[in-house]
């Protein structure tokens, strides 16, 4: 276990450099001029040159590349060029909210995914597999934006039973709580589907299997033989789409913190990609990357005690 532990830091390292490499490439190709920008339209020539100069944006692209990985490494990842504001502090005021977001999410996602999925296998073929089958389809196909916008008009405009936006309470408040739960639907009927369709493929997998039918002859009741033998074993390709979308939903909340006005690192780098806010737009997707990279570590891990066979050694 230590050995994979250690394999796959040395393997979150390379595979930063080589994120941190294309998206200071992109930004770097990208059209429009960050000094033009922070200048603004009344700026001359002179002051435009000027800015660039203290910005190093006039140094050759590996020079400009090296620096910043320099600083990386030395745990600094820059200033803002818009607020001047180091863009740690700026992401770390921000990312609470989008970390509540996703964890939220999830858990709507998962509660709903397993449970579907599951009486679905049990319950094959009838009204509620059809109709399980049904919100799946719909809650893939459905865009956030479109999705968010219709629980907003219904249970925050019409009825007035929800906040329209915002994530500024305490989760554990009521007002906290409230302010989550359409966001958090919005982002968790995607992963919900997804993960109700796995659930319901490897559970039907797993009680067709010879060890299911041993526990039935001995007589187990049903409910036994579903939730203790047939449930932990069908867990693990369950939780391995649990691990993905939880890592996506951390780096996937940008259209609903935009409809619901969320303070969150997504938002955060729409701002920062529009004003050319090189430094803000990398440190974003430094971190996502990152989480998403240890959250898939963990993944690993719970595989372990979950399933005694699996092995990394």
């Amino acid at each position: 276990m230590a050995g994979m532990i250690v394999r796959r830091f040395f393997q979150l390292i390379l595979l930063l450099v080589g994120i941190s490499f294309l998206v200071f490439t992109s930004m770097y190709i990208a059209p429009g001029d960050p000094a033009t920008i922070i200048a603004g339209p009344t700026a001359s020539q002179s002051d435009i040159d000027a800015i660039r100069e203290d910005l190093g944006l006039n140094d050759p692209f590996l020079v400009q590349y090296g620096r910043y990985i320099s600083g990386v490494l030395h745990g600094d990842l820059g200033y803002s060029y818009q607020t001047k504001q180091p863009v740690w502090e700026a992401i770390m005021t921000r990312f609470p909210n989008t970390l509540k977001l996703a964890i939220a999410s999830i858990i709507v996602a998962v509660i709903i995914g397993v449970v579907a999925g599951i009486i679905s296998a049990i319950r094959q073929n009838s009204w509620f597999d059809v109709s399980s089958t049904v919100f799946a389809l719909a809650g893939i196909s459905i865009p956030n934006f479109w999705l968010g916008t219709v629980l907003i008009l219904i249970f925050a405009v019409n009825l007035q039973l929800l906040p329209v936006g915002g994530l500024d309470q305490p989760f554990y408040t009521a007002e906290g709580l409230k302010q989550l739960v359409l966001p958090a639907i919005t982002l968790g009927t995607g992963s919900a589907a997804m993960i109700a369709r796995m659930s319901r493929s490897s559970m039907l997998e797993v009680i067709r299997a010879d060890f299911i039918r041993t526990a039935r002859a001995k007589g187990l009741r049903e409910r036994t033989v579903i939730w203790v033998h047939a449930l932990r074993n069908a867990m693990i390709p369950v939780i391995t789409v649990i691990g993905l979308n939880f890592g996506f939903l951390l780096g996937g909340t940008i259209i609903t913190e935009q409809v619901f006005a969320i303070n969150g690192v997504g938002r955060l780098m729409v701002q920062a990609i529009a004003a050319r806010d090189f430094p803000m737009v990398q440190g974003s997707v430094l971190l996502v990357a990152t989480l998403f990279v240890l959250v898939n570590l963990i993944v690993d891990i719970i595989y372990t005690f979950i399933d005694p066979r699996i092995s990394y050694d």
